[in-house]
C-alpha cells in the first residue's frame, strides 16, 4: 500500500512524519506538491491507495469522489480519498478530528457540573436521582474562519449538539456574524475554534470582562505552521483568567491523522509515537 498528501504549497507538512511514526515505516507517504489539482489527482490514480487533501484542492477533491462519507455530505469538503471496491470514497479526518476534541471538552464540562451537584446535595435528604438521562453539556462554540478546516470544525460542533455561533471575513449569509462582534461573541462562548491564517487586532485588546474570570474558556486553532495564539499573547489570557486553556494546531493534526490513518490502512496506528514525532 502507498500513501500521499496532494497540496500546494506543503513541503512544511508534519504529515510524512506522523505517518512513518504511526506505522513505524513501513507503508511508504509521499508528498504531491503541485499547484495543478488535476495532475496532483492523476498521480493519486496511477499510484497511490489513498490520499490526503490540504489547501487549495479540498472542495475540488470532493468532485471526484464516487461515494461520500456522511460528513463529507455535512461540509461540502474532503480532506481524504482512498480507493474502494466502489470506487473513490471521500472522508473528512478535519471534522472526526475536532469531533474527538469538542467531545472530550463536553465529557469533562458534564463531570464538572455533575460534581457540582453533587457537593450541593451532600447535606439533602436522600432520594431518587434527577440526574438520570439528562444531556451531556450544551456548550457555546465560537467557529472562526469558514474556509475547509472552519467548515468542518462547524459541522463537528453542530453534530455534538452545541450552540454554534459562526463568524468569518466574509459575511455570504445572515447566520455568520462579522468580525466587529468578536469580542462580544467571545466573551459568551464556551470553546471558539479559531481558524483564520492572520491574527486579527480583537485578540490583543481582549479584556478581563471579555475573558470571563473564573469561567473555563477552551480555544482551539487550525494554524499550526503560524500560529496567532504565540506565547505572550496565552501567557496574558492566563494571567487574566486562568481558566482558558489553548490547544494548538497540531493537536488538530494528530487527532485528524489518528482517524485518517485508520480509515487508510485499516490499521490504528501508533499514537505514543505520532505524539513523541510532533
Amino acid at each position: 500500500m502507498k500513501f500521499g498528501l496532494i497540496g500546494d504549497p506543503i513541503g512544511h507538512s508534519l504529515s510524512p512524519a506522523l505517518f512513518k511514526a504511526g506505522y513505524d515505516g513501513r507503508y511508504p507517504y509521499e508528498l504531491i506538491e503541485t499547484p495543478d489539482f488535476e495532475e496532483a489527482y492523476q498521480r493519486f490514480l496511477e499510484g497511490y491507495d489513498g490520499i490526503n487533501v490540504t489547501a487549495p484542492f479540498k472542495e475540488l477533491a470532493i468532485r471526484k469522489a464516487d461515494i461520500l462519507s456522511e460528513e463529507c455530505r455535512l461540509i461540502g469538503a474532503t480532506n481524504l480519498l482512498v480507493k474502494t471496491p466502489e470506487g473513490i470514497k471521500a472522508y473528512n479526518s478535519d471534522y472526526l478530528g475536532v469531533r474527538i476534541w469538542i467531545g472530550e471538552i463536553s465529557r469533562l464540562a458534564s463531570l464538572a457540573r455533575n460534581d457540582r451537584k453533587t457537593t450541593r446535595n451532600d447535606n439533602r435528604p436522600s432520594g431518587p436521582s434527577q440526574s438520570d438521562g439528562e444531556p451531556a453539556c450544551r456548550l457555546r462554540t465560537l467557529v472562526v474562519g469558514l474556509g475547509g478546516a472552519g467548515k468542518a470544525a462547524k459541522a463537528a460542533a453542530e453534530s455534538l449538539g452545541m450552540e454554534t455561533v459562526l463568524m468569518n471575513r466574509t459575511r455570504y449569509s445572515d447566520e455568520i456574524k462579522p468580525l466587529s462582534q468578536f469580542r462580544e461573541e467571545f466573551r459568551k462562548a464556551d470553546i471558539m475554534i479559531y481558524n483564520l491564517p492572520i491574527r486579527i487586532a480583537e485578540l490583543d485588546s481582549l479584556t478581563e470582562e471579555d475573558l470571563c474570570t473564573g469561567k473555563p474558556k477552551h480555544i482551539l486553532e487550525a494554524n499550526y505552521r503560524n500560529p496567532s495564539f504565540d506565547k505572550s499573547l496565552i501567557q496574558r489570557m492566563k494571567e487574566l483568567n486562568p481558566d482558558v486553556t489553548y490547544t494548538e494546531g497540531r493537536t488538530w493534526l494528530l487527532l485528524q491523522a489518528l482517524t485518517g490513518y485508520e480509515i487508510f490502512t485499516g490499521e490504528k496506528p501508533d499514537l505514543a509515537k505520532m505524539t513523541a514525532c510532533l
